[in-house]
């Protein structure tokens, strides 16, 4: 296999554990006898700071003519003001837009040996498995009108919830697709019982149900998931749901595994370059203390392999080697452990 990686290691601990996850990558190609060519490029605030953007055309046409893209983390202490005119997740939008991704899946397993990490009780983590796919193109975040005006004397601000019937349709049948090979089974979370666009959510999504049989498909209100991702997150396979609700509630899944640390991300399309990052920010706070979990930027590695390389064999031995690592008692600081980035990514390379 020959693959043509960018690498994009953004703000803050990204470079850090992008670092790192190359040279789990790097272990994996020597292994296979595999030729991964990385390359670098700019994006978030230290693309605002180079160059004035938060992501070149030059950035993003590697990005296009890649086979996969792995990125850390975008934002920092320069980047938090909302009303700055320029601001570093523009690149991770604009990102996602020209490699047209529209899913992004979200793994949340609970390790055995992490239930004390949870602020959950451990009974209630028992079995934890869980598939968010989020969809990435449509939804507040891109519908137009959106901007500020004055009305009435008063200063208004405007989003616009817009979602086409492909835009949904696309999403959730790559959820029951990827059901099937689980529990099958797909919760649907909209908020149909006030939203137009998520009663067309929820219509299609029905639709979807009812051709695929073999498949069980509840449709659940968004606060009601939220909810129940606390109170029995075990009851849970395959959850799907549009841009805003996915980004809210994966972030609130992530307190299962112990660590946002822990969770990886893919942003895949139809057969393009997919789009590889750890589900946390950027952290400036501890940024070059040498301190930051990598094992969601090495988790992350292992879907790239999975999904944009077809290398499930490889992927599942990294997987394997990280369950295996932190089986072993091996934490970093966000876990209550001691060990530092580099050193937590040797004990996963010495079980690869």
């Amino acid at each position: 296999m020959k693959a043509n990686i960018v690498v994009l290691p953004g703000d803050g601990i990204g470079p850090e554990v992008t670092a790192e996850a190359l040279r789990v990558l790097a272990a994996v190609a020597k292994k296979g006898n595999h030729t991964f060519r990385f390359t670098e490029h700019l994006m978030g605030g230290c693309s605002i700071d180079r160059s004035g953007v938060a992501l070149t055309p030059e950035a993003l046409a590697a990005c296009q003519a890649s086979s996969a893209v792995l990125l850390g983390a975008v934002g920092g202490p320069t980047c938090d003001d909302p009303t700055a005119k320029i601001l570093s997740e523009q690149g991770l939008l604009g990102l996602r837009k020209g490699l047209s991704v529209f899913a992004n899946l979200r793994p949340v397993k609970v390790h055995p040996a992490l239930v004390d990490s949870s602020p959950l009780r451990p009974e209630r983590l028992v079995g934890v498995d869980i598939l968010v796919i989020r969809e990435l193109t449509g939804g507040l975040y891109f519908g137009q009108p959106k901007g500020r005006d004055t009305k009435d004397g008063h200063e208004r601000a405007v989003d616009t919830l817009e979602y086409y019937d492909f835009e949904v349709k696309r999403v959730v049948e790559l959820a029951f697709r990827l059901a099937k090979d689980r529990k099958r089974k797909v919760t649907s979370v909209d908020k149909a019982n006030v939203l137009e666009s998520s009663r067309l959510w929820r219509q299609i999504a029905t639709g979807i149900g009812k051709a695929n049989p073999d498949i069980a498909l509840d449709h659940m209100l968004v606060d009601t998931a939220s909810m129940r991702l606390v109170t029995s997150p075990s009851s849970f396979d395959v959850v799907v749901t549009e841009n805003l609700f996915g980004d809210i509630l994966t972030d609130e899944a992530s307190v299962l595994a112990g660590s946002m640390g822990m969770l990886p991300s893919a942003s895949i399309g139809d057969g393009g370059p997919g789009l590889y990052e750890p589900i946390h920010g950027s952290a400036p706070d501890i940024a070059g203390k040498g301190i930051a979990n990598p094992i969601g930027t090495i988790l992350s590695s292992a879907m790239l392999l999975r999904h944009s390389l077809g290398l499930p064999a490889e992927a599942a031995a990294i997987e394997d080697a990280v369950y295996r690592t932190i089986a072993d008692g091996c934490r970093t600081a966000d876990l209550g452990g001691s060990l530092p980035t580099s050193r937590m990514t040797d004990e996963i390379l010495k079980r690869l």
